[in-house]
């Protein structure tokens, strides 16, 4: 008996099922476009946006010159974001503000096209094109709107976004260094703190950049020696200025010695002593 009671539940589920595709259908395949517009809407606020989709795709073209154009291109654009497309919602956010700029949700679209190209951003160890897409997005979004109730969160996010870009510039000088390619590495260092001089990884930056000047100039060529041991020093002054009590000083004062050290015996051997 329990077992024909979940049975009959389950056939009672599939049918109510049956209809709700069987109405859908219906309305897709009709030409009532205010029903369809209706119901679009009525799919997208209870989350059906694999439903509104394919409604407001023909109403696109239907209601392009009519009062409800605005409108369905607006709800267009959010069910596009819904569907979690984030490049065709960018893209149908910026076109609405293009479209309709005098628009009371011009400004909402405007935002949520930046918000488009953050989602498109990924992890900071694969390409950051994106995120600096984004970037520009926000800015672009609290110089138009500059008194917007979200500029504050375009700051936060914006800052977000910068740290990623932090992270990753960070990494990759990191890994020049891993690979032994400390000329690459001095190079990424110093890039990485020209982009970013307020970095929180400054301390760490300066410091690699130092031990990298360090072993390039310990296994550079005998003629090249002299300069780069003396591109260690002026790296090891910059580091001290910034970070006197830093863990790393003790590491620096040898590098900064053993420096020194080579500097003078390098002035020795090149005066034939």
């Amino acid at each position: 008996m329990k077992y024909g009671y979940k049975h009959l539940l389950l056939i009672l589920v599939s049918f109510l099922g049956f209809l709700s595709c069987s109405e859908y259908n219906k309305i897709l395949k009709g030409s009532d476009y205010d029903l369809k517009f209706e119901k679009a809407l009525e799919y997208y606020e209870k989350n059906q946006c694999y439903r509104t989709l394919p409604l407001l795709d023909e109403l696109m073209s239907y209601f392009r010159m009519t009062n409800k154009g605005e409108e369905v291109y607006y709800y267009y654009a959010k069910t596009q974001y819904c569907m979690g497309d984030y490049y065709l919602a960018g893209y149908y956010f910026k076109r609405f503000v293009k479209n309709f700029p005098q628009s009371a949700k011009a400004e909402e679209c405007a935002f949520n096209a930046a918000i488009c190209m953050m989602r498109n951003s990924p992890d900071y160890y694969l390409d950051q094109s994106d995120s600096y897409k984004a970037i520009d997005e926000f800015q672009l979004f609290m110089s138009k709107y500059p008194n917007s109730p979200w500029v504050d969160s375009c700051n936060t996010l914006v800052k977000d976004l910068r740290s990623r870009l932090e992270k990753k510039s960070f990494e990759k000088a990191k890994l020049y260094f891993k690979m032994e390619k400390y000329r690459s590495a001095v190079i990424a260092f110093k890039s990485a703190l020209s982009e970013f001089p307020d970095t929180r990884f400054k301390e760490d930056i300066m410091f690699l950049a130092l031990k990298s000047n360090y072993l390039y100039a310990e296994n550079s060529v005998i003629t090249k020696k002299m300069e780069r041991f003396e591109e260690t020093i002026k790296s090891y002054h910059n580091f001290v200025d910034s970070f006197r009590n830093s863990n790393y000083f003790r590491e620096a004062e040898n590098f900064y010695s053993s420096s020194l050290k080579e500097i003078e015996k390098l002035k020795l051997e090149s005066n034939g002593i």
